[in-house]
């Protein structure tokens, strides 16, 4: 029997361009072994190489129109002239997003952006479609009530050459000189300029730039940017009928999915599949290896944006090795912004669903940022598409948390409920809730009296909510849900990467900065994996420039804790005069106006100090002279969340840990700076002032950030609105006047965005055991979060850089961190601020089941007048007698050894410490077993990544013969049909 290979099969056929009857016409050269399974539907694009080829080498000229586009047909190419077709809606694939979904336009019409107050003319906008059959484009249309249309933007006055990027200047500026040799060194790296003066404002001028193609090909292979050169087939063996019951099972749960509500329509999407392609770093010289139908829609807007970025970055506006890049030329007023457009308007005036999206940007907006769509799937690819795979990836992470916040919001408000309905039935609190007839000290010097304990019921009650026997099974489940969070996110990430073809892009990709590059230009070392010579940072100018960094941090993080300690001094001079105030209600319930009032002034000194903290941040960053983006981007994210975490949970910890821990007893109490008596918990405990701090601050900062991401810029986009309005009249304002009057990206790009999530992450994890509602008001935030940054991305900022990632940077080796700080502060939190430890004690020490167990008995009975301690009034020398009782175990006046502390004391500190290293060492031991178990690359995609990268390497080998073969039969030299 003679061996077969193993089966196969392609992604799509239809993406061949080609017939089997042209390829029988050609002997083609026999493949090996190796890559049979995967090049058999290789020779289809044997045309269609040479044919690229033909297009690098012409020497047409940029700013003439092509004049006929050539079709593959099934039997031979037409040429179809496109004027012939004007009148005709058309249609063609993308292949800057290398889908195979034919998108359509319709009739010619302009088309209005209310909010924008925009008229486009479409012989501005890109229209050089090809109809690949009008009667498939028909039924499509019938099927799916959708016209789809290409990626496409704003053009040149010629209405051909395609707007990649916009300057933007004053034209009373006087810096002329740096801008004309800036603009002239463009010119001279290949990019074309064109000027055109605002309609809204006289003194505005807008530079709008235009990459060729030669321009493109140069820098693409300078970077090492990665292009399709081949579709995909995926191999399968004869295992794969074994499995046959588990692919069946796993239909079932795919055709549940796509009646899911909270799934996407996919018809109403583009195909954006560009793993459908292997890829590889663009070479001219083996260009024709590379798929290119259409050299204006080989590379993407996304990829064009990134190249003219480079080159703006890159070029010299002065003589001088420093004198380079745009961002000097916008921080010293020779240009104002430096924008890539946006596609188009977000709103139209005809409904998406009966004429389809009029763009890329239209087509976000009304499946993804609207509000009506926050209960559906993000489209990624599409943002990645239009935004880059950093930003992509930063909603991917968003929704990804979002997800996982629902079994913990689940979780905690299953323990709220439970502490709700069992609070009746507390021991404790009925407990204080009948001690009428017991007296608390007092709890100030002058204006406090004796306070009866069942005055603190409700207090107890609202305690008892946060603190009861869920609490500790809640700790623990925070604690292996972060683990689980963070393990299955990176096993999210590995697909992402693979699917965005981001796997070996940072290696390839990753560039000098300018700033470094100018700063150490003198001093050279070679790279030890490029092997060529590049700029060098001497180690001891790097230490030097750290510690000066890391002093400046420890100053930082120094005022926030001198704020937090005036916070302290304002809460022990203002309980004084609560305790006396007017107004009954805030006499009678002193200490909870002190608290509220000292969260809301230690919420404004938050605010306050993140306003300096971000630009000491920005300077001390600046000062290391990181070596690239993604390291300038690290270090300056970790010294914001270092700022802002010690800003955030400082007086936190102080309540958590501190409050009420080192007051002395009656009759001898510590007093800050021998004046002010230091402030003790409330006879229910410190942990309802530990909830009050954190819901607070949750629940502010929150409000806060919502607003100033998106009420902020509306505000001043209507404004802007507003002036253009009362300047011109009946006018039609292009798109990147449009972009123009938005707000641009934040100066830290997603910085912001990240902190405020992680910062949220610690909220939900850190403190949970004394909140178990955090999980629950952080899903409810991030649901809004999501599309309220996405409204803001699409419809309120100017179009950021597409800028690549290939992760969430150094925000998960922080998240990682606090996963780690969270079981540390969870086991104190439940040791030391709760009264769990102590119940425990009691229980099976000191109660009534101590020695023997009843059914019918409560071990908590008699834990209230345990806990408290007597002081005789009489010892205080204000004509008082009788006992008073306090929080504390010490002995009684009438001891040997009056108010010194009891075994019980002791017991319970030996309790706390065990607990501590109990919890701490089974927490930890259960989160690297998870982790252990979840391998941060599934096996599946790990194989099929090792897999690719031989098919790749064997099909290049492949191509560069059947390229050598081609040009032989051209020449009528011998071929050779076997591999060698």
């Amino acid at each position: 029997m003679s061996h077969q290979p193993p089966p196969f099969k392609c992604s799509r056929d239809e993406g061949m361009n080609i017939s089997k009857s042209e390829i029988t016409k050609e002997t083609s050269l026999k493949p090996s072994r190796r890559s049979l399974p995967c090049l058999a539907q290789s020779y289809a694009y044997s045309k269609s190489l040479s044919q690229s080829t033909s297009l690098f080498q012409s020497t047409e000229s940029e700013s003439q129109a092509p004049t006929s586009i050539t079709l593959i047909s099934t039997d031979k190419a037409e040429q179809v002239n496109t004027e012939e077709n004007k009148n005709d809606s058309v249609l063609r694939c993308s292949f800057a997003d290398l889908s195979d979904f034919c998108l359509a336009l319709g009739k010619d019409k302009d088309y209005t952006d209310e909010s924008e107050h925009a008229t486009y003319d479409r012989s501005r906008l890109i229209n050089d479609f090809v109809i690949k059959d009008k009667s498939e484009f028909k039924t499509k249309l019938s099927k799916n009530d959708m016209n789809y249309i290409a990626s496409s933007g704003p053009l040149f006055k010629d209405g051909k050459k395609r707007i990649d990027y916009i300057l933007v200047y004053r034209k009373t500026n006087i810096q002329y000189d740096k801008r004309n040799t800036f603009e002239k060194n463009l010119r001279a790296e290949g990019l074309m300029l064109e000027k055109e003066p605002a309609i809204a404002s006289h003194d505005i001028m807008f530079i709008k730039i235009h990459i060729p193609w030669d321009t493109l090909c140069k820098y693409a292979e300078r970077l090492n940017i990665r292009m399709p050169f081949r579709k995909k087939c995926y191999y399968t063996d004869g295992r794969s009928k074994s499995m046959g019951r588990m692919q069946t099972y796993f239909r079932r749960i795919k055709n549940w999915m796509a009646q899911n509500p909270m799934v996407l329509d996919k018809s109403a999407f583009p195909d954006l599949e560009e793993s459908d392609c292997y890829t590889g770093p663009f070479s001219r010289a083996r260009i024709h290896h590379f798929i290119i139908n259409n050299k204006d829609t080989f590379f993407s807007n996304a990829t064009r944006s990134r190249i003219v970025y480079h080159m703006l970055e890159r070029t010299k506006y002065e003589n001088g090795i420093s004198k380079v890049g745009i961002r000097k030329l916008i921080n010293n007023g020779s240009y104002i912004a430096a924008f890539p457009p946006h596609e188009g308007a977000y709103k139209s005036s005809q409904p998406i669903k009966t004429h389809g999206p009029q763009n890329n940007r239209h087509l976000l907006y009304e499946r993804w940022a609207r509000w009506g769509m926050w209960y559906k799937h993000q489209p990624l690819d599409l943002i990645r598409l239009y935004f880059g795979e950093k930003i992509g990836l930063y909603f991917a992470w968003l929704g990804w948390y979002t997800g996982m916040l629902i079994p913990a919001a689940i979780v905690g408000l299953c323990v709220f409920f439970y502490g709700l309905f069992t609070m009746n039935k507390s021991q404790v609190s009925q407990e204080i809730c009948k001690a009428t007839e017991v007296f608390m000290c007092p709890l100030c010097d002058k204006n406090c009296s004796l306070q009866r304990l069942n005055d603190s019921c409700i207090y107890a009650k609202v305690t008892y909510l946060f603190d009861n026997g869920g609490t500790v099974f809640f700790a623990i489940f925070m604690a292996i849900w972060a683990t689980v969070f963070l393990e299955f996110w990176k096993r999210r990430r590995s697909i992402l990467t693979y699917t965005w073809d981001l796997i070996e892009w940072e290696e390839e990709e990753e560039t000098l900065r300018p700033q470094f590059e100018a700063k150490y230009y003198k001093m050279e070392i070679v790279n030890p994996i490029t092997g060529k010579p590049e700029p060098h940072q001497p180690s001891s100018d790097k230490v030097t420039r750290l510690l000066v960094s890391v002093s400046g941090i420890f100053f930082m993080i120094s005022l926030v804790i001198t704020a937090v300690f005036g916070v302290v001094v304002y809460r022990l001079v203002v309980m004084e005069q609560f305790a006396s105030f007017k107004w009954n209600f805030i006499k009678q319930y002193w200490q909870f106006a002190t608290s509220a009032a000292a969260v809301c002034i230690n919420f404004i000194i938050i605010m306050l100090l993140n306003l300096a903290y971000e630009k000491i941040a920005y300077l001390l960053t600046n000062l290391e002279y990181p070596r690239t983006e993604s390291e300038w981007e690290n270090s300056f994210a970790l010294k914001m969340f270092l700022f802002q975490f010690v800003n955030l949970n400082s007086s936190i910890f102080y309540i958590a840990f501190f409050l009420g821990r080192f007051v002395g007893h009656p009759g001898k109490y510590n007093k800050l700076f021998d004046r002010w008596r230091l402030e003790e918990c409330h006879p229910s405990g410190c942990l309802i002032d530990l909830c009050l701090q954190m819901g607070v601050i949750m629940f502010l900062k929150q409000i806060w950030n919502n607003f100033m991401e998106l009420g902020y810029p509306l505000i001043q986009n209507w404004w802007s609105r507003h002036k253009i309005k009362r300047g011109i009249h009946d006018a039609s304002i292009p798109q990147w006047e449009n972009d123009w009057n938005l707000q641009p990206m934040n100066l830290h790009g997603l910085m912001d965005e990240y902190l405020e999530m992680v910062l949220q992450f610690g909220f939900t994890t850190i403190f949970v055991a004394a909140f178990p509602l955090a999980p629950l008001l952080a899903l409810l935030n991030n649901i809004i979060e999501i599309r309220l940054d996405a409204y803001k991305f699409v419809t309120q900022w100017r179009r950021p850089l597409p800028a690549r990632a290939t992760d969430i940077g150094i925000w998960l080796g922080i998240l990682e961190g606090i996963g780690i700080l969270a079981v540390i502060t969870n086991a104190f939190v439940i040791a030391i601020t709760s009264d769990y430890i102590p119940r425990f004690v009691y229980e099976y020490k000191y109660g009534p089941c101590a020695n023997h167990v009843e059914p019918s008995e409560n071990c908590l009975k008699g834990y209230v007048n345990n806990s408290l301690s007597f002081f005789d009034l009489s010892e205080l020398g204000m004509g008082k007698s009788g006992y008073c009782r306090y929080r504390d175990y010490r002995g009684p006046p009438w001891s040997s050894k009056p108010y010194e502390f009891t075994l019980q004391y002791w017991h319970i500190l030996a309790a706390r410490l065990a607990f501590i290293i109990v919890f701490e060492h089974l927490v930890f031991g259960i989160k690297s077993f998870i982790a252990y178990l979840i391998p941060d690359v599934p096996k599946g995609l790990h194989d099929r990544i090792r897999r690719e990268k031989y098919l790749v390497q064997e099909m290049m080998y492949e191509a560069e013969l059947e390229h050598l073969q081609q040009q032989r039969r051209k020449s009528g030299q011998p071929v050779h049909h076997e591999w060698p």
